[in-house]
């Protein structure tokens, strides 16, 4: 049976081929299982992409093992997400972090004054989001490190400072750098890209909307939101949460009243089994349906193991 691989996978061979470091390869060789035809002519070639997949994390763990065991761009996830901020020195990364979880980041008007990664955690509604501030990069200069946190990131918030003359000159930077680095992919066909937003931040700067015009009108397939840390950023929580692409479920136990201040977080089309599995690794092989408030017909009603959840369904498992 013939391969008929997509140009989705050559494009991905090609960044392999082109990778230098071993988690640009690594990137690549999962870039390249996600889009390769699932069918019996491309069984032995899964084979191999994965056997080498393998391979490369085996060398990698290893090489971390023997240099140290601290790496200071690790970024242990929390929360219902991480949101990792990135860009251009002086774009206001800092100040945003500050303002949305009062975590006491440096926050200054000179450049590079983050060094390492900064967490805070954002509160929105009945969760907690994490943000990561992290050390600048330029066209010139990426800190090593740095684009290991990116790739580990559920979503990334890209700054561009509406204030500043070189507005365009860091939106298309930036873009062009963690494009080719295949951290973010524009088109959106790249099934293992980072999804992101673009901040226009100092929208409150009496140069900002007509640098955002400028923007607009030089970029228009870009979309950019502008936000201030001196106005209000309710939206903004809430476009985060929903990029996030994650929904909220409320356990119930029999005969007791549901918990609804620990929700467990899952993605979008998750199901009655996937929450099973997040509540005990146990419950699946035991699970025989569920009971479901919100999403269903009607409250309590019974539902299968592949049942598609919704955000803040009440489920109760029934084993």
């Amino acid at each position: 049976m013939p391969a008929n691989l997509t140009p989705q996978y050559y494009e991905a061979e090609e960044k392999y081929r082109k990778a230098s470091t071993p988690e640009d390869k690594i990137a690549a060789l999962q870039e390249m299982l996600a889009t390769i035809p699932k069918h019996k002519g491309t069984e032995k070639l899964q084979a191999d992409l994965k056997r080498r997949l393998s391979q490369l994390r085996e060398e990698s763990q290893q090489k971390k093992k023997q240099k140290s065991t601290y790496n200071p761009f690790h970024v242990e996830k929390q929360g219902a997400g991480q949101v990792v901020l990135t860009g251009y020195p002086n774009t206001g990364k800092s100040a945003l972090v500050a303002t949305l979880t009062r975590a006491k980041v440096k926050v200054a008007d000179y450049p590079y004054t983050t060094s390492i990664p900064a967490t805070g955690m954002m509160p929105y509604e009945d969760i907690l989001i994490q943000l990561v501030d992290t050390p600048p990069f330029t066209a010139d200069n990426v800190p090593p490190g740095l684009l290991g946190t990116l790739r580990n990131a559920d979503l990334l918030l890209i700054t561009i400072d509406l204030s500043s003359g070189e507005c365009l000159e860091q939106l298309e930077s930036s873009l062009a750098l963690l494009e080719e680095r295949g951290v973010i992919d524009p088109t959106g066909e790249s099934p293992v890209a980072i999804p992101y937003i673009i901040l226009g931040t100092k929208a409150d700067h009496e140069e900002a909307d007509s640098n955002l015009e400028i923007l607009q009108e030089l970029r228009p397939d870009v979309e950019i939101r502008p936000i201030s840390i001196n106005n209000d950023l309710t939206d903004l929580q809430t476009l985060i949460f929903k990029k996030l692409d994650v929904i909220r479920i409320y356990s119930k136990a029999p005969g007791k009243k549901p918990d609804l201040k620990r929700p467990f977080i899952l993605k979008t089309g998750s199901t009655v089994v996937d929450l099973a599995y997040n509540i005990h690794r146990d419950f699946p092989n035991k699970l025989k349906s569920a009971l479901v408030w919100g999403s269903a017909r009607f409250d309590g009603q019974a539902v299968a193991r592949d049942y598609i959840l919704q955000d803040r369904d009440i489920v109760e498992i029934v084993l």
